[in-house]
């Protein structure tokens, strides 16, 4: 009995992927690293969204081309035969935003329990925690943990209801699930991730926590060289008033920095990379020619795994 009342209530929780109950740091186009001699996994995601990336994934090169040749046709929205620095940036903007709000509709039909084009906090609450909520979690022996998860999930659904009303519309359940993306939840986004990292709970993060957060030592493992970069980045850059530890502000502009569009740099990046006579702009012509950095296919998978198989050895 109790094997069965565990795995009830971990397929209520699951409705909320797990991934989505911690905010991503470095909100970016890609968690891949952006570096093209590891191979263009960054840029293909950037371009086409996470989702449309790995569709193109598995297609031959052939019809990877083709695609994008469409594709291509699309971003072009005055029609003159040019590929400009603001048609690509808005392009990529569109496909990392229709990434969120693809999200956001594969879950509004499970929590919009009464079809009434809103999402009560009652509604959210009885479908993820329902199960459990009458007897407060007391045959789970992870009860903190899920009582935990209700308080935050609550605390940051009212950040999100901007008018107390304790319905969400649209656009606050999109700001409850991604809050990263709305000015507005900067300060649950900072408080969350200070909850996250600060494991001595003083409200405050030391170098070890900050790295701890990203890396955990393995026996006999040499550290990486990116922990080494990471110190440094702490102590040269986070650490603004040079005392040792991140304070909430330091966070803030750690994990929310304003000026960086991503999309904007990489627009740059793929013309820069594919632009032949520097005019700032690319032809149709251009882009396919260079086709393997916007879009992947088995054949650019086959290549990225040998390599990967090489360096290995």
């Amino acid at each position: 009995m109790q094997l069965l009342l565990l795995s009830l209530i971990v397929g209520v929780t699951l409705a909320v992927p797990p991934q989505e109950k911690r905010v991503h740091h470095h909100r970016d186009l890609s968690d891949h690293v952006h570096d093209d001699a590891q191979g263009f996994q960054y840029d293909h995601e950037a371009f086409l969204g996470k989702e449309e990336a790995k569709t193109f994934d598995q297609l031959s090169p052939e019809e990877s081309k083709a695609r994008l040749g469409k594709i291509v046709d699309r971003i072009d929205t005055n029609k003159d035969g040019f590929i400009d620095h603001a048609e690509l940036h808005h392009w990529i903007k569109h496909r990392q935003r229709r990434y969120i709000e693809e999200n956001v509709d594969k879950h509004w039909k499970d929590y919009d329990q009464n079809k009434d084009g809103k999402i009560a906090w009652t509604e959210y609450k009885n479908t993820t925690y329902g199960f459990y909520l009458d007897d407060d979690f007391s045959d789970l022996e992870n009860k903190e943990t899920y009582m935990k998860m209700l308080t935050r999930d609550e605390r940051r659904f009212k950040a999100a209801d901007k008018d107390g009303d304790g319905i969400a519309s649209r656009e606050e359940f999109t700001a409850f699930l991604h809050p990263e993306d709305s000015k507005y939840m900067k300060d649950i986004v900072v408080q969350e991730t200070m909850e996250d990292i600060d494991k001595n709970g003083d409200g405050k993060i030391n170098l070890d926590e900050y790295i701890g957060d990203m890396y955990t030592p393995e026996a006999g493992e040499d550290e990486p060289d990116w922990v080494r970069t990471e110190i440094n980045q702490f102590s040269e850059i986070r650490d603004i008033n040079k005392d040792g530890f991140l304070d909430a502000a330091e966070i803030a502009q750690w994990i929310l920095p304003g000026d960086v569009d991503h999309a904007d740099n990489e627009a740059k990046h793929l013309i820069h990379e594919t632009d032949k006579n520097n005019d700032e702009k690319m032809t149709k012509k251009e882009i396919l020619d260079n086709w393997n950095m916007f879009v992947g296919s088995q054949a650019t998978n086959y290549g990225e795994d040998l390599t990967k198989k090489h360096d290995e050895l």
